[in-house]
């Protein structure tokens, strides 16, 4: 019996944390979704639960080069970036990509005005190293804007 229980709480477990895609399959749903999973859990847990989390590169919002951060919304200050920490607690709201667009300010922006939307720039790459076009997701919950992105190939 016991041997039953573990096997199904290790199904039960493993529905709950979808598994990685491989970087070349990931879609904007899979970005959508990392976001869905963070408000979600903000508004159960809180945002100090979430932040921590993410910071901690738990495996439910760090799945390779997807990944959840976070800003304040009225300052743009990042709170949680589980590749970049050094950016905690820093405005860089107006530092530009290297096409020269102030990405984070359209974060706040786009999150402010729709309460949710894309943003497209360019950004390095956790797995390749590499400054690369991405899209990101971006969704206001409370305070704060939610942020997961894919690259573009």
């Amino acid at each position: 019996m016991k041997a039953f229980a573990a096997v199904l709480t290790a199904a039960t477990l493993s529905l709950a944390v979808p598994a990685p895609a491989a970087a070349n399959s990931l879609t904007e749903k899979d970005a959508i979704a990392m976001v869905e999973r963070g408000a979600a859990l903000m508004k159960a847990k809180g945002k100090d639960e979430l932040i921590k989390r993410v910071n901690a590169k738990d495996p439910e919002f760090v799945q390779g080069e997807l990944y959840l951060s976070m800003r304040d919304a009225r300052t743009g200050i990042a709170v949680a970036h589980p590749y970049n920490p050094s950016i905690i607690g820093k405005d860089l709201t107006d530092v530009p990509d290297a096409n020269g667009k102030k990405y984070r300010r359209e974060f706040i922006d786009v999150a402010a005005a729709k309460g949710k939307g894309w943003v497209d720039y360019m950004y390095k790459n956790p797995t390749s190293g590499k400054i690369e076009p991405k899209t990101t997701y971006v969704q206001r919950v409370d305070d704060l804007v939610l942020e997961s992105g894919i690259y573009k190939k």
